[in-house]
Parts: C-alpha cells; structure tokens; sequence
C-alpha cells in the first residue's frame, strides 16, 4: 500500500479515524498481555519498527548478522515472509525455485548474507533454525508478534519521518502505541539524521544507536548518467534522493507501493520510456528481486547497506547478550 498524505501531517482525517486507531491499539495490547512467549534454544536478537511501510529492518538485519559473523557466531534469519505464499518453516533457496512470489523480497535480500528462514509461525520458525545449527537468530520484524521471547530488540526508526503524525492505524502509521514498543526494547537505531523530533521522545536511559544507509560498491559510473529510477519502497523518494546525491541525471521518477508486484507489461513500457530519454532503468535492490528473471539485466540496481556510526557499541551489546543467554542456559 501507499501511505495516505494524513499520515505525515495530523489532519482531519486522521482524527476522524483516531477511535479506530485506538481499538486496534487496545486489540494488539491484550493479545501481547494474553500470550506467554516461547524462548528459542539460541538468542533472538529481535529487529523491528513501529510504524508501517520501510524503515530500514532489513538492512538492519543484514548488518547486525554481519557483526555477529565477524564474532564467529553462525546467525540465522528468521521472517515472515511478507508477499511470499508460502508458510513454512522453510529454509530459503533461490537455487531450488525460491522467488518473491514464493517467500517475500526481503527474505530472498536476506538469503544473501546468511541462512534465512520464512515461517509464519516464529516460534516453529526459530526451532528450525536452531536445529539447523544457528547460534543466533536475527528476526527481521516481530516487534509486534509475542509468541517469541526475544534477547534482545532493536526499535528501527527512519530519522526523516520519524513516527509520523503518532496515530494508529488505520489514522496514522503506527502499529501500537509508542510508549507500548519503547517499553518493551533495548535499543533504538535511527536511520539518518533526526528530522522528526525523534530524539525528544525516547527515554533519558535507552541506548541510541545512529546509522546511515549508504550506496554499496563502486557507483561512480552513475555520475552524469542519464537514469529513469522506479521503486515500490516505503518511501520511494529516498531512493531518488539517494541517486541524486551519487550524480545520476534523473529523468523520470516512478514510485510504487510498497512491495509492489511489477507486471511484465509494466516493466517493459517502463525500458521502453527509458529508451526514449536515452537512460538506463534503474531501481532499488528490494524492487530487483521481483523483476521477472528476463528483465534482470535491462533493469540496474542500486545495493545499499547500513554503516553504524559507533560499530564498537553495536557489538558491545550483542556481547552482553549474548553472554546473558549463555548464563541463564547454565
């Protein structure tokens, strides 16, 4: 879906809708104060959001896996498996037929750093795992899922927006209340620089953590390269302020819904209008995976990953939990 205007700036109609937002509020409150978690046999390191539509999760996730390899630990990824059929527990493999209509985009994204696992039911998901022999399971999203018990959790948040107007859904992004969430984490990771008053509404005491979504690999080719730039994200115009600041020339720009299934005919006109500004079609890697396989190489993508500004802390936290769940497994 495409995030109404209402939700960025309060309005009326999202006051109108506020009693809805509070009901679902109220639904999601009991049924975490109605289930009692499952702990899974290795540490859970939880990475999720409060409002919906892109934040960051997932290369979120990928950098905090990478951090936990680098400490020689064999971390697993654990998803739902958004926009993907299937249920699971089931190990992703794009060399067995895996694709986007199968398991999700971000779980074929995920597959590329480390094992990573789809499973609608998290706690079957994360026995998978275990048996499977990860050390740690990174959980892209489950903030708001209370069947598993969670070691750690990391409240990912973009900088330029923040949590929007602070209303429920359906009146605003959010999918509980902020104070609910900030209760329940150990850290927060703001994603760019704080443009929305984020800072004033954390707790004096929780750990803040800052980092940057940043191109990857040698992109000096695209200075002064003629583009026409598509994406089906969260907020598709940071995708465009990103290929700005690398130099590209945009010509057209083509925003989507998020998770947005592209039609092969789409993908051809959009080659197509390309064509006829002389540029080259280019889009995000989250938006490649579910190109039809026939349109991979006429479409180019832009990898980004995550950089943490203080990447000492990072670990420092992921140690002491990890050393935490060792103690209570004694």
């Amino acid at each position: 879906m495409r995030a109404p205007d209402f939700w960025r700036a309060d309005g009326g109609a999202a006051r109108l809708l506020d009693p809805l937002g509070r009901a679902y509020g109220l639904a999601g409150t009991l049924r975490r104060r109605l289930v009692t978690p499952t702990h899974a046999r290795v540490p859970v390191i939880c990475i999720g959001n409060l409002t919906v539509g892109g934040s960051g999760k997932t290369p979120t996730a990928i950098a905090i896996a990478k951090h936990l390899q680098a400490m020689h630990a064999r971390p697993h990824f654990l998803t739902r498996g958004y926009g993907g059929r299937e249920r699971g527990p089931l190990r992703v493999d794009p060399a067995a037929g895996h694709d986007a209509a199968a398991v999700g985009d971000e779980a074929l994204l995920l597959a590329r750093a480390a094992t990573a696992w789809v499973s609608a039911d998290r706690v079957a998901g994360a026995d998978a795992a275990a048996a499977a022999g990860a050390s740690h399971i990174v959980m892209d999203d489950g903030l708001q899922n209370p069947y598993l018990a969670k070691d750690l959790t990391f409240l990912v948040i973009d900088g330029a927006v923040g949590f929007g107007n602070r209303r429920l859904l359906p009146a605003g992004p959010l999918r509980e209340p902020i104070a609910d969430a900030l209760a329940r984490i150990d850290a927060a990771i703001v994603i760019g620089e704080d443009r929305a008053g984020i800072e004033a509404l954390l707790p004096a005491g929780l750990t803040r953590l800052q980092a940057d979504l940043a191109p990857d690999g040698d992109l000096g080719h695209l200075e002064g390269q003629r583009v026409l730039a598509f994406a089906g994200i969260g907020r598709p115009e940071k995708f465009f302020e990103t290929l700005e600041g690398l130099g590209a020339d945009i010509v057209e720009t083509y925003p989507f819904p998020d998770h947005h299934r592209y039609r092969p005919k789409e993908i051809e006109r959009l080659i197509m209008r390309a064509r006829q500004f002389d540029a080259v079609p280019i889009t995000t890697e989250k938006d490649h995976v579910r190109l039809a396989p026939n349109f991979g190489k006429s479409v180019e993508k832009l990898p980004v990953r995550l950089k943490f500004h203080k990447p000492l802390r990072l670990n420092e936290l992921l140690s002491t939990t990890l050393a935490g769940h060792a103690a209570a497994a004694k």
